[in-house]
Formats: C-alpha cells, sequence, structure tokens
C-alpha cells in the first residue's frame, strides 16, 4: 500500500499544531506486511518531531501532543507510531 497522501496528512497536521523546527516521516509499513495490525489497513510509521513547543514538557506530555495533533488518524490510519520528541536545545 502506498502511504503518501497519509505522510502528507500526518506532515501537515504536525506542522500546523507543533510549527516543528526539523520533521521527518518514515514509512515502515512494509516491514509489518502480513501482521494482525496491518490487516486492518493502518500504517506503521516513525516520526522524528523537533518543537520549541515541547520545551518543559515530559515525555508523555510530548507524546499526547503529538496523538492530539493526529487526531483521528491515531484510530483509522495509524496503527502503530515510533516517536522522538526533542527540543531545539
Amino acid at each position: 500500500m502506498d502511504n503518501t497522501d497519509r505522510i502528507e496528512r500526518i506532515r501537515s497536521l504536525l506542522n500546523k499544531a507543533l510549527t516543528p523546527n526539523s520533521l521527518e516521516i518514515i514509512d515502515d509499513s512494509h516491514k509489518h506486511a502480513g501482521h494482525e495490525g496491518a490487516k486492518s489497513g493502518g500504517g506503521h510509521f516513525n516520526v522524528a518531531v523537533c518543537s520549541a513547543e515541547f520545551e518543559g514538557k515530559t515525555l508523555i506530555q510530548r507524546h499526547r501532543m503529538i496523538y492530539d495533533a493526529l487526531g483521528d488518524m491515531m484510530q483509522q490510519d495509524i496503527h502503530a507510531l515510533s516517536i522522538v520528541a526533542t527540543t531545539p536545545d
């Protein structure tokens, strides 16, 4: 499955919510073909986000900010999400 549209939607939502200094999104869905979660059609992604919005936030708070920004995508389009959330400092 081509996840180009999903990646662009992830990029748009994270850019809007977090105004990142840098954002990298990697689609690892191909590594999970045939596994139970992949059957639902949800993708497996890695995101690395560097944003000043994370200043003073715990790791859990940073991850929650990303989940909140992605909203419904976490229920429908994304089966698994690996996150690296850093600040510019």
